[in-house]
């Protein structure tokens, strides 16, 4: 099974292409739904949560206050890591899961909808990274018409991201999402004829024998390890060029 990770920045359009992905019936393993499901009631992560930052951060019907937790965490790194610590790593056990039963049932794609794919590290766990694309300027624009505010608030929101151009050095494949919808219908149309082609017939192999499975998984780590080294390489070179 071929293992996609799609991701993007705020406001160029990974959401759009997750979901004509899915029209196209290709399985998507969606990590923001996976983050509030791992915080429900009852589940080892809200209660871990409501211990380290107490029990304002619960409604009165025992579900997360988000708002709550989020004026504590917004501007005190240290709390925000120790949240991070809590819920990433649960998130990470609900997407292996999820991952499992896509190949289980024979899937030959399974997509990884993850917005912090490349910060987070998931990126050297997939056999394909994409991104979604747009011009930092068309990126501002959407941005502050989608939420209705400034260009002040709109870049500060930006700026506290990684930027897509260098989310796009890590990208097998990117999607330019600065056009239309029909041209992004397009272009996911040609995304899912190249997955199914690059899933090949080895996908039924490593369902039908797990070991192959597991072998392909482990040359994919060690592929991307190595394409991790070459680029620090190729970026330690270019920095002493500019010296």
């Amino acid at each position: 099974m071929l293992v996609v990770g799609l991701t993007g920045g705020i406001a160029t359009g990974k959401s759009t292409v997750s979901s004509l992905l899915r029209a196209h019936g290709v399985p998507i393993v969606d990590a923001d739904v996976l983050a509030r499901k791992v915080v429900e009631p009852g589940t080892p992560a809200l209660a871990q949560i409501a211990a380290a930052f107490g029990p304002s951060v619960l409604r009165a019907d025992g579900t997360l206050d988000r708002a709550a937790l989020g004026a504590l965490v917004f501007a005190d790194a240290a709390r925000r890591a120790a949240l991070n610590a809590i819920v990433h790593p649960a998130v990470r056990r609900e997407m292996a899961w999820a991952v499992l039963r896509c190949w289980w049932r024979g899937e030959r794609v399974c997509v990884l909808d993850v917005p912090l794919l490349i910060e987070g590290g998931l990126w050297k766990w997939v056999a394909k990274v994409v991104v979604v694309y747009c011009s930092a300027e068309i990126q501002l624009q959407r941005l502050m018409k989608r939420d209705n505010s400034s260009r002040e608030d709109a870049l500060s929101r930006l700026n506290a991201q990684l930027p897509i151009a260098e989310k796009v050095q890590y990208a097998d494949i990117v999607i330019d999402n600065s056009g239309s919808l029909q041209d992004l219908e397009r272009q996911v149309d040609q995304l899912v004829q190249r997955l199914e082609k690059e899933a090949g017939w080895s996908w039924r192999l490593s369902w039908l024998i797990p070991p192959l499975g597991v072998a392909s998984a482990i040359w994919t780590i060690s592929w991307r390890a190595l394409r991790r080294s070459q680029k620090a390489s190729a970026a330690r070179k270019k920095a002493a060029g500019k010296r």
